[in-house]
């Protein structure tokens, strides 16, 4: 039986992708692993309580509703799964889908796993992945992550486990999105029971159960007993909040936390020179900004954005804020990222040209401004060496910093005026960063925190994400990469370099591309 040429290139297309992202993937000379350090297997010791320890409490825990990447990492394959999931080089492999096919450029079929129950012992099938799906795309749920299934017209159940996402448009990523944390697939039961607690007792089909959150102090979670799939060595894990920096390091030396994965870059020497400790470092799909708010005067003005452009040393940062762990950005896009172009380039530092455009904006004796940041080192590190940069053209800075969860809300309610920030690409592909970034109808919560809107960079980015031929989709995203840098929306610092530090105690453990913490095979000796 014949395939439809469109469908083959289609194929075509998705296998150069995952080739593309499995070369960038293999292209990282700095990735090491935890558990793979040595190059030796551990024994897989079973039992014990895995702690981790980090900077900030989760906000919540309902994947609909979750909109940052340290609240995600404690559900995302531990809690939650998806139909789909990337391996470690960022390929595509069956999850709760044990296979799909295109039937046609709109219609995508799922065979579906029989063997799986949600946590709450409700069976998994087509209905779930319907009621799931339906609720994330109904308004009424008023979902920030809605917009990024915005394509999906309806869940059609074929039969018990075989489901099609009929869409609005042909949408090449479809699969890296629904690997993403944001495809996580939710017991039935629990929507229509009580979906408003589900943003504090989460219910999916993975290794682990939520078993309790003492809210700013810790998240526990326990091995399933009844999971599908090959259980985990541990009995739990805890989460736990510790937001002194050298506590958490001590507390990871002395062996009464195992991994710590918000490690500040000046601790990189000490945990090298420990014989308990070990670092793990690898390229990420992050990208860390300085934002403007738009809609918030002076930066409803151009100029002014171009003129703080000009006066940031961004080289400066990378080298004595960060240490030269990760690379100088040149956009907000990764390069490890499908859609990233080196031909977009960022504002020189010019200091005449940043007064010259202030003048012009009729600041001429200077302006004050407020620059938020969350409370992580590096950041308030960077937020003083931009609030000394500016100073150099008469821009005063009152350096505002929060508590994660604050920052997210202040972010979310659009309060800020300029922002330390950072994006962290879940899928790589480029829509999940253009869309969700820059694109007018994601303002706020869903990701656009310049809230920033382009009826030009709209087209663009709407034509992105329905293009399946991929040397036009490459041109797209430099055309509206191009033009969201000639709005001087945002100025690009660095592409992140993921790290942790481990217990050398600890194995089997490993953070991908997304800084999502991989926990399935840990062992604690």
């Amino acid at each position: 039986m014949k395939r439809p040429k469109r469908i083959m290139r289609n194929s075509i297309l998705f296998v150069l992708i995952g080739l593309m992202l499995l070369f960038a993937q293999a292209c990282s000379t700095k990735s090491n692993s935890g558990n793979e350090t040595n190059g030796k297997k551990e024994e897989a010791k079973q039992g014990g309580t895995l702690t981790v320890v980090r900077l900030s409490d989760a906000t919540k825990l309902d994947p609909h509703f979750i909109t940052d990447i340290p609240s995600a990492n404690i559900i995302y394959q531990k809690v939650y799964q998806g139909l789909v999931v990337p391996d470690k080089d960022f390929k595509i492999q069956p999850l709760l889908a044990k296979e799909w096919k295109i039937v046609n450029d709109t219609t995508w079929e799922f065979k579906l796993r029989d063997d799986v129950t949600f946590h709450d012992g409700t069976p998994f099938n087509a209905e779930a992945v319907k009621v799931t799906f339906d609720r994330l795309l109904d308004p009424k749920t008023q979902s920030p992550q809605r917009e990024k299934f915005a394509m999906i017209k309806e869940v059609k159940i074929v039969d018990d486990y075989t489901v099609q996402l009929l869409l609005e448009y042909p949408y090449a990523p479809l699969l890296s999105i629904l690997a993403s944390q944001e495809g996580s697939i939710i017991s039935p039961k629990a929507i229509k029971e009580n979906p408003e607690n589900l943003a504090k007792l989460p219910v999916g089909t993975g290794p682990f159960v939520f078993e309790d959150w003492k809210s700013g102090q810790e998240i526990s979670l326990k091995k399933n007993d009844k999971y599908w799939g090959k259980k985990p060595n541990i009995d739990r894990v805890v989460f736990k909040v510790v937001p002194e920096d050298t506590t958490r390091l001590a507390m990871i030396e002395t062996g009464e936390a195992h991994i710590n994965d918000q490690v500040p870059v000046t601790e990189i020497e000490r945990i090298e020179a420990s014989n308990t400790m070990g670092l793990y470092r690898t390229e990420g799909l992050a990208v860390e900004f300085l934002g403007f708010n738009v809609k918030k005067k002076p930066f409803d003005d151009v100029r002014v954005r171009k003129a703080i452009s000009h006066a940031i040393e961004r080289e400066a940062i990378i080298k004595g804020v960060y240490n030269n762990v990760g690379t100088l950005a040149n956009v907000a896009m990764s390069p490890k990222v499908f859609g990233y172009s080196d031909k977009v380039k960022p504002y020189s530092y010019d200091l005449n040209e940043a007064k010259q455009l202030l003048k012009e904006a009729g600041y001429e004796k200077g302006l004050e401004i407020t620059l938020l940041t969350s409370d992580r080192k590096e950041r308030v590190n960077m937020a003083e060496v931009i609030q000394s940069q500016l100073k150099g053209i008469g821009v005063n800075v009152k350096i505002q910093v929060m508590e994660y969860g604050a920052f997210i809300e202040m972010l979310n309610n659009g309060e800020h005026q300029m922002v330390i920030n950072g994006w962290g690409n879940a899928t790589g592909d480029g829509d999940y960063n253009q869309y969700n970034l820059f694109h007018s109808s994601s303002q706020g919560p869903a990701g656009n925190h310049f809230y920033y809107s382009n009826p030009n960079v709209d087209k663009l980015i709407d034509e992105a994400r329905k293009e399946t031929d991929e040397s036009k989709r490459l041109k797209l995203y430099e055309e509206v990469m191009q033009k969201e840098m000639d709005d001087a929306v945002y100025i690009p610092i660095r592409n992140y370099e993921h790290l942790a530090a481990y217990n050398k105690n600890v194995s089997g453990f490993w953070l991908n591309a997304a800084n999502y913490l991989m926990i399935d095979d840990v062992v604690i000796k």
